[in-house]
This record gives structure tokens, sequence and C-alpha cells, in this order.
């Protein structure tokens, strides 16, 4: 379903720019062509304005918001891009189920006073196939790199394509992708650009369950299961006090193993820049190790993080 807002001009082509709403007298424009997208942040930077850009795959909740929030109050300009990139996807199901809300989406982005949604075809963004092979080294070599294979190097395609076309001065990601930050910061140092990430917070739900659009999925009785997660990371940073790193581990994938529903597919303590598996608490760390988890509850795959 295509967003019902109106144009700002007749004259202007609707596959092409968009308008949407106000937000306290701004307007948001919903863009779909990668040229008028560079017209539009050309026109902002020549004004010497700063750009913060916002990634996204749509099924927009309140830890995107929060991204948002961050950004309007950072930048003198915010675009948002809703995406769902099918190069990052090694599960074909996973790609096919996928959320998308677009109009709602809009209407969120508008609310939070975005001043450009980025809304492409897969065909604008992809008019040829990227074949580029990325090389990301150890800080994409293990837990989500290790478990779907591919799927850094189709983030790299996707947010270098982003980072080249709007040329932002800052960059906002969600720390509940704790180990695609490390990722994107090793595609900014390999293709020089000059770009400050962001890293934001984990939004939680009021029972604790980490915001995420795959969340939509759960049923009713799933729904009501999957906030162990986090509850059983909280509880396990008492337990590393008394226990050595490989018993937290194990205490970890135990207690959430315990409950119907859940199965950890992985979980790991790393060094927070390097993604590197500690082998103990004793081991040289760059700063508080970060305990990563994925858990699927039923058929959903849910990740999360916690410091120690």
């Amino acid at each position: 379903m295509q967003p019902k807002f109106r144009s700002l001009s007749g004259r202007i082509n609707r596959a092409d720019v968009e308008a949407c709403g106000k937000f306290n007298e701004r307007k948001m424009e919903i863009i779909r062509t990668v040229d008028r997208l560079r017209k539009a942040v050309a026109e902002a930077r020549a004004e010497g304005k700063t750009i913060g850009l916002v990634p996204t795959m749509g099924a927009l909740h309140d830890g995107h918001m929060s991204l948002m929030r961050r950004a309007r109050g950072e930048n003198d300009v915010v675009v948002a891009s809703v995406f769902v990139n099918p190069t990052q996807f090694n599960n074909k199901e996973d790609l096919a189920t996928y959320p998308r809300t677009e109009e709602a989406d809009c209407e969120k982005l508008e609310s939070e006073g975005v001043d450009i949604a980025f809304i492409p075809s897969v065909e604008e963004v992809y008019p040829e196939p990227d074949t580029r092979q990325f090389a990301l080294g150890a800080v994409a070599e293990t837990m989500e790199g290790a478990m779907r294979p591919g799927h850094f190097n189709g983030v790299a395609q996707v947010v270098s394509k982003l980072f080249a076309m709007v040329e932002p001065t800052r960059a906002y990601f969600g720390e509940k992708d704790f180990q695609q930050i490390a990722v994107i910061r090793k595609i900014v140092q390999l293709e020089g650009f000059d770009i400050e990430i962001v890293d934001c917070p984990i939004c939680r739900e009021s029972d604790g369950l980490a915001m995420s659009s795959r969340n939509t999925r759960l049923t009713p009785e799933q729904r009501e299961v999957a906030p162990v997660i986090h509850r059983v990371l909280s509880s396990s940073v008492d337990w590393a006090k008394d226990h050595t790193l490989a018993e937290t581990k194990r205490y970890v994938i135990e207690e959430i193993n315990s409950f119907p529903h859940m199965e950890v597919e992985y979980y790991e303590i790393v060094d927070p820049l390097t993604m590197q598996p500690l082998e103990s608490w004793d081991s040289p760390c760059s700063g508080r190790p970060v305990g990563c988890v994925t858990a699927y509850c039923g058929k959903v795959r849910l990740i999360d993080n916690i410091r120690y």
C-alpha cells in the first residue's frame, strides 16, 4: 500500500519525490530515487547544514524513533532510509516475512521531524548486481558473521551505498545490533568516509524485551516468554562476579534454554571493539566485556547484549 500523502505539486513525479504532512511547520519529503536524494542533500550541504542519517529496514518502533530524536537534536537535516536490503539476508524465508509497513513508518518519521524519508526500490539501490566483497576482517567473522554467511558483506554493500548517496555528517545505529556497529566502523575505515558513527542505547519494552521489528512475529505466548532473554542476561552480571567466564556463558545458555519456545543459537562474551571472544575475565580487553546472544523464540530470531 502506498502512503496516503499528498504531493506538493502536480508537476512532481510521484515515483521521484513525495511530500507528506507537517511536523511543527516542517515538511518531510519522501524520496524514491537516488538522483533526487543526491540533489536534496547537496542543497543542504551547500547551505552549510549538517546531515544526520538513520538507516532502517522499516517496520519502525520506538527504538528507531529514539535514533530519529537523537539525530534531530544533533543535525540541521535528518535523512531516514527505509529499505529492506536483500543482500544481507541469507535466509529467503526471513526476507519474505520481514514486516513492511510503509504508511505507518512515514507517519512515525513525520512525527519526529525527519526531513527526508528515502524509500527506494531494490532496482533503484541495485541497478546492477553488487558483486563487491569487503575485507571486513575479524570483527565480521564471529557470532553473526559465523552464523549468517554473507550477512555482513550485504550490510557493507547497502551501508556503503547509503553513505555515498547521502554523505552524512553523522550516522546513527542502535546498540542492539552491537557487532554490526563494529562492522560499520570498519566500512568507514575501508572506504575512507568522513562520517561520525553514533551508537545509541538499546530501547526496551516495559518488560525488558529489546525492541525489534521481529517482535511483531511472536505469538502471544511467545511474547510472554521472550523477555527472559534480558532477565537472564541481567542476572548473569551478578553471577559473573563469583564465577568464571565459561561458567557464566553456560549459565546464560542453560537458563534461557530452560524456558518453553526458547533455544540459544550462540552466546559469546567478547571484546567490545574487536568482537573476539574472551577466554577468561582476565583476558586483555579494550573495554568492558560485552555478552552477545542470539536466541530463537519459536521461529523468530532475537538478539540482545549486555555489558559486564
